[in-house]
């Protein structure tokens, strides 16, 4: 598991630490040392490095890594933003350490750099920047020599990834101890570059007593709840998905979601259709199965075997009161439920009739798939605070909304639990942009639950194995290749 922590709680980190016995300019001493390597290894000795620093201990740090570069042979200009007169603590202590002139934060000063250090703001940065900082950072942006950020690219939201006006667009970032929701975030992420965690001297204990409840969604964090079959299991063991379909002319995202489901690994999928679109989902699936089921009564009645564990409803079924009355039926048994899509923005006028009925399930299992739009729909008119902050923060309020597990889609796909636990993916590649991408997603999430993986661990899984296939198929993806490609993401992942 690859914890995120907050910058409340980085801060709450070097304190323990601190508190521990480490001095604070010990760890100041270990970011630039780690700062200068990066630098080194994209410019050599002899190169002409300009460290641009700020009043704070980000400040403190880029001093730290001009005076080690200077004793490796490099060319070293500290333009501060801010009087030296007014750095205070350990940023103090490491400006002392630099021998060199401390030029004030001009652009011309950037001229002739072969490296830039960006050591202006750290993670911490919650306002809008302006004045010298703004022209510093349109300047480090405007020049063509590569830019190292420290910690975070300075005017980057640590918390949410936000451009705080504007932001520097750094080759590299090199972070410390664990990285920040920003490193994973849109747009902060696209700022960073290739990022980077070192290692300066804060134990590891200290995350026990922090207990972040952000990951970074990787197989570490659900690996040990993966669904893995038995030598001595057989199809039944492994679960029965269910997809409900749409009528004839949008049948295709429900075909995808179910591929989806059992390419995931489900042992049995059927496709609940209406019967005026039997005909064209029989003759386009042959492993899934398909069964005739019109109107909310009869798939009350079709749910009624227990066997059918797990239920997708959403991609193509529409738009409408009909579908309203399809996922009530849904969420009235206890198999696990994944809403996506059109069951969500049946709801748009009346979010709290779906709320309801989902707080009433709390102890079942229920994942909601929106992307941004859909979001938007719902939860905005369920709840105004839900307009505001971090996708991070969005989704944790829509998990506690609802008591579901909710997944907000995209290239930073978040997964929040109603618990608080959340993960942030960033493994998904442009071409995910595709129509029936996210029915597939559906049905992966779908067909995990079948198996029983526990819902955020499935939900997790899913979106890691969404962005995993469409990254090892490349350009020209197209929906219907994701389910195809599982099975090599898989024989990496269970090797």
């Amino acid at each position: 598991m690859i914890q995120i922590l907050s910058t409340a709680e980085m801060a709450e980190a070097d304190r323990l630490t601190i508190a521990g016995g480490v001095p604070g300019i010990t760890l100041m001493e270990n970011a630039g040392r780690a700062v200068a390597e990066t630098a080194a290894r994209h410019k050599s000795p002899g190169c002409r490095a300009v460290v641009v620093a700020g009043p704070g201990n980000n400040g403190g740090d880029g001093f730290v890594a001009a005076r080690i570069l200077a004793e490796r042979g490099y060319q070293v200009a500290v333009l501060l933003v801010g009087e030296a007169s007014r750095l205070r603590g350990d940023a103090a202590l490491a400006a002392k350490t630099w021998r060199g002139p401390i030029l004030p934060a001009q652009a011309d000063g950037l001229i002739g750099a072969n490296i830039v250090i960006d050591a202006l703001f750290g993670a911490g940065l919650d306002r809008p920047v302006e004045g010298t900082a703004r022209a510093m950072i349109d300047a480090m942006n405007a020049q063509s020599a590569p830019v190292v950020a420290v910690d975070l690219p300075s005017g980057i939201n640590g918390t949410s990834g936000a451009v705080m006006g504007a932001a520097v667009k750094a080759v590299a970032a090199i972070t410390f101890f664990r990285k920040k929701p920003a490193h994973l975030l849109l747009p902060g992420r696209l700022h960073c570059g290739e990022i980077s965690v070192a290692d300066i001297g804060i134990p590891d204990s200290v995350v026990a007593r922090i207990a972040p409840r952000t990951s970074e969604n990787v197989p570490g964090l659900w690996r040990a709840r993966f669904p893995v079959p038995r030598h001595d299991g057989n199809k039944f063991d492994r679960g029965h998905a269910v997809v409900v379909s749409g009528p004839s002319w949008s049948t295709g995202a429900a075909r995808l979601a179910a591929r989806g489901a059992l390419r995931a690994g489900a042992g049995l999928v059927t496709v609940a259709s209406p019967r005026e679109a039997l005909t064209v989902n029989a003759s386009t699936n042959l492993a899934v199965m398909v069964r005739p089921v019109d109107g909310a009564a009869e798939l009350t009645d079709f749910l009624s075997d227990r066997r059918l564990n797990a239920l997708a409803i959403g991609p193509g079924v529409g738009v409408n009161d009909a579908t309203c009355e399809l996922v009530l039926a849904a969420l009235a048994g206890e198999r696990a439920v994944v809403l996506d899509a059109d069951a969500m923005t049946s709801f748009a006028k009346g979010p709290q009739r779906l709320a309801e009925a989902l707080k009433m399930r709390r102890r079942q299992v229920t994942i909601l798939t929106p992307h941004e739009g859909e979001f938007s729909r719902f939860f905005m008119v369920l709840d105004k605070r839900a307009k505001s902050g971090s996708k991070l923060e969005r989704a944790r309020l829509a998990a506690s909304l609802t008591g579901a597990i909710v997944l907000i889609k995209g290239a930073d796909t978040v997964v929040a639990a109603p618990d608080g636990r959340a993960s942030i993916a960033a493994n998904a590649p442009a071409f995910l942009a595709t129509a029936g991408s996210g029915d597939v997603l559906t049905g992966i999430a779908t067909g995990l639950l079948a198996q029983g993986m526990p819902a955020f661990e499935a939900a997790s899984a899913a979106v890691w194995l969404h962005g995993e296939a469409a990254a090892l198929f490349g350009p020209g993806l197209i929906a219907e290749d994701l389910p195809e490609i599982l099975p090599r993401v898989y024989r990496a992942l269970l090797a």
